[in-house]
C-alpha cells in the first residue's frame, strides 16, 4: 500500500482516507476530531468563492537582533519559506463571507508555530486599520505558539500594537470577531485573539498563555482537568461559541450579521 493514502485519527483510532478527510476540511468523520488545517483551505472554508484579496502578501520580518541559534534567523525563516509556500506566519485581505464585506486575518501554525514577530504583528495590525477606514468588520483566526523569540522586546511590542489597534475599532464601533483554532497560547491569547466582540472557538482547541506544567510549577496548585479546553473556557465565560469547522461559515455569518445589524 502506497504511503500517504491514510491517516489514522488521533481521537478515535480510525483508519481515514487522506482524501476524505481533506473533503471534510481535516475532520474526522467518525469522531470529529479537529486537525490543524491549512491557511488557504481556511480562508476557502470562510469565504465566497474568489472572494479573497490578499495584501501585503511580501511583508516579512527582519533581523532586528541578528539572532542565531546555531542557524541565523533569517536562514530560519527562509527554510519555512520554501517548505510553507508562504512568505509569513500571518495572511489578512478583503473578502466576503456569505456576500457581506469583511478584513480577513488568518494566522499559520506551519510557519514557525504561528509566532507574532513584527511582520506578523503589523499584518494584524494593518489589517484593523483597513476595518476601520473601510467600516467593515474585522474576523480574525489565530492558531500561535505565542511571540516569536528570534525578535525578543520587538516581537513582545507586537502585544500593545496590535491590542491599541483593536481598542481603535471598538471605539469606532466596527465589528471584530476572533476564531480561536488549536493551538492559540502564549502573547496570542494576551493580546489580539482575545478581544473580540465574539469570540468563537473550534471544538477541543487548546487555548492559554503558559503551557500547563509551566502553570503548575509556577503556581505549586493542581489544576482543573482539561481547563485549557475551548470546553473548559466556554464553560467560565472566556469564550462566547464553540463551533465545528463544517459549521464555522455559518456562525460567522450570524454572528456579522448580528453585530452588524447593532451597528446599524
Amino acid at each position: 500500500m502506497p504511503d500517504g493514502l491514510w491517516t489514522k485519527c488521533e481521537g478515535c483510532g480510525e483508519i481515514i482516507y487522506n482524501k476524505k478527510l481533506r473533503e471534510a476540511f481535516q475532520v474526522c468523520p467518525k469522531c470529529s476530531y479537529h486537525y490543524k488545517l491549512e491557511i488557504r483551505d481556511r480562508i476557502m472554508l470562510l469565504t465566497d468563492e474568489d472572494s479573497f484579496s490578499e495584501i501585503d502578501a511580501g511583508l516579512i520580518s527582519a533581523d532586528p537582533l541578528e539572532f542565531n541559534d546555531g542557524t541565523p534567523y533569517p536562514e530560519k525563516q527562509e527554510a519555512t519559506r520554501a517548505k510553507t509556500g508562504e512568505n509569513e506566519a500571518a495572511v489578512y485581505g478583503v473578502g466576503k463571507t456569505d456576500g457581506r464585506e469583511i478584513v480577513l486575518a488568518v494566522m499559520n501554525f506551519d510557519f514557525m508555530g504561528g509566532s507574532v514577530g513584527s511582520a506578523v504583528g503589523e499584518k494584524i495590525t494593518r489589517a484593523a486599520e483597513l476595518a476601520l477606514e473601510k467600516k467593515i468588520p474585522l474576523v480574525v483566526v489565530t492558531a500561535s505558539g505565542g511571540v516569536r523569540m528570534h525578535e525578543g522586546i520587538v516581537g513582545l511590542m507586537q502585544m500593545a500594537k496590535t491590542a491599541a489597534a483593536i481598542g481603535k475599532l471598538k471605539n469606532a464601533g466596527v465589528p471584530y470577531i476572533v476564531i480561536l483554532t488549536n493551538p492559540t497560547y502564549g502573547g496570542t491569547t494576551a493580546s489580539f485573539a482575545t478581544l473580540g466582540d465574539i469570540i468563537i472557538a473550534e471544538p477541543k482547541a487548546m487555548i492559554g498563555f503558559a503551557g500547563a506544567r509551566v502553570i503548575k510549577q509556577t503556581t505549586n496548585q493542581d489544576l482543573p482537568e482539561g481547563f485549557q479546553t475551548a470546553e473548559f473556557l466556554l464553560q467560565h465565560g472566556q469564550i462566547d461559541i464553540i463551533s465545528p469547522r463544517m459549521e464555522l461559515k455559518e456562525t460567522l455569518s450570524k454572528c456579522l450579521g448580528y453585530l452588524c445589524s447593532q451597528e446599524s
